[in-house]
């Protein structure tokens, strides 16, 4: 076996680069519904979700042997290949987290994956009938599965509480939305973390450290979990805002079926070494149940945008993954100058972001966007006064009542 290189200990740090970006572009696959309905405060959501997926990455590694040794052919492969294709799948991650677009990082992973090794070695390289059958049919079957038992379970939530209090069966249902975003965010670590794991699994036996179809081992799992963790507790406030309010509009009900749908589907896929896009299946459910409740609609505007960002992710990370290969196969300088490329890129887009941040203001509920005072002094500027000579209540009434209208003040009777 031989030791780690330099090149070897870059493309580490750079895939452990991919799986924070992960996190924080993820984050809304989770915590979005919770937020949006208001059963969590933002940090108290994202803090709980990086938790729980540290936790979820140590569950299983199923979808990391399905990567490291899966998808792509380890023999033939350079570890140069596997950091031009983590430059792809960073610099699309990045991209549609500024746009605020909850697109694939796994496809973006797998696309940046693939056309490295086109580049590098052509058609042998990669497995196409495990591309075809744990990575496409998934992709188009998982969300359609989740939105379809999104739907039927906000259909049943609904016809179970039709004649309890609304008010009260929604506070049981925020209860069971913390519940079920917990489970969400269990799975998204299972699934998502090792994607990373197969990844830094795979360039350790392109490097002789690790024999051809190893585990990941144990230092593998727990920096994967911990940078997908740190990634999440950041919180992909764009991304949550497009899902949590730019989808649809979800009560507590519906956020409840959305996530326990996406939760089952994530988790029965991990057991199977499926590797789904987390970010498909929790946007499917979303927007089943937005249509399970009557009258809800799904702003498809936005969906389309979403689609066309599913449609181009794998292909677009291909081609930026195979440009890279190109230039590092230039020797050092290229390497370098890939380094730099994805420096520059990144420093970038960050910067565009500045210009209209989003943080955790910009995604609770309408009802807590405003302090009480921002509010109540609003109302106070649209309400007329009250007449001359009208008692202090009155006056407080005016403008502390409900939508700024105050009750009619008491007239003596006139004879």
């Amino acid at each position: 076996m031989e030791h780690l290189t330099l090149l070897l200990g870059i493309v580490i740090v750079t895939a452990l680069v991919f799986d924070f970006t992960n996190g924080f572009h993820d984050t809304a696959n989770a915590m979005a519904t919770t937020i949006s309905t208001g059963a969590l405060r933002p940090k108290t959501a994202v803090a709980m979700s990086a938790v729980l997926n540290l936790v979820g990455a140590f569950l299983s590694v199923e979808v990391a042997k399905t990567i490291s040794g899966g998808i792509i052919n380890e023999k033939g492969i350079s570890t140069e290949v596997i950091f031009a294709a983590l430059v792809g799948a960073i610099l699309w991650n990045l991209l549609t987290w500024l746009l605020g677009l909850p697109s694939s990082s796994s496809h973006a992973l797998f696309g940046g994956l693939i056309g490295a090794t086109l580049m590098s070695v052509g058609t042998s390289g990669v497995n196409g009938n495990t591309v075809v059958t744990k990575v496409l049919l998934p992709a188009i079957a998982a969300p359609i599965v989740a939105g379809l038992a999104a739907y039927l379970a906000t259909k049943l939530t609904y016809r179970i509480g039709s004649r309890t209090d609304e008010k009260a069966t929604a506070k049981g249902y925020r209860a069971g939305q913390i519940a079920s975003a917990g489970l969400v965010s269990l799975a998204h670590g299972t699934n998502d973390a090792q994607k990373t794991m197969g990844v830094i699994t795979l360039a350790l036996v392109t490097g002789g450290v690790l024999a051809p179809g190893a585990n990941p081992p144990l230092w593998v799992i727990v920096s994967a979990g911990l940078a997908i963790a740190m990634g999440t507790y950041l919180g992909g406030w764009r991304i949550i805002k497009t899902m949590g309010k730019g989808l649809t509009e979800l009560r507590p009900q519906q956020g409840f079926s959305a996530q326990t749908g996406a939760a089952t589907v994530i988790l029965a896929s991990s057991h199977l070494g499926f590797s789904l896009s987390t970010t498909q299946v929790c946007s499917g459910s979303v927007m089943g149940a937005g249509l399970g409740r009557k009258g809800g609609v799904v702003r498809w505007s936005t969906a389309t945008r979403m689609f066309i960002a599913w449609g181009l992710t794998l292909p677009a990370a291909a081609v930026v993954g195979a440009g890279a290969e190109f230039l590092t196969r230039q020797g050092n300088v290229g390497i370098a100058a890939v380094a730099v490329l994805l420096i520059a890129g990144s420093g970038t887009i960050w910067t565009l972001s500045r210009r209209k941040p989003v943080d955790h203001t910009s995604v609770v509920p309408d009802a807590e966007a405003e302090p009480a005072g921002v509010v109540t002094t609003a109302i106070a500027a649209v309400t007329p006064p009250p007449p001359a000579g009208a008692p202090a209540d009155l006056l407080k009434a005016t403008i502390l009542s409900p939508g700024g209208t105050a009750p009619e003040p008491t007239r003596p009777a006139t004879v």
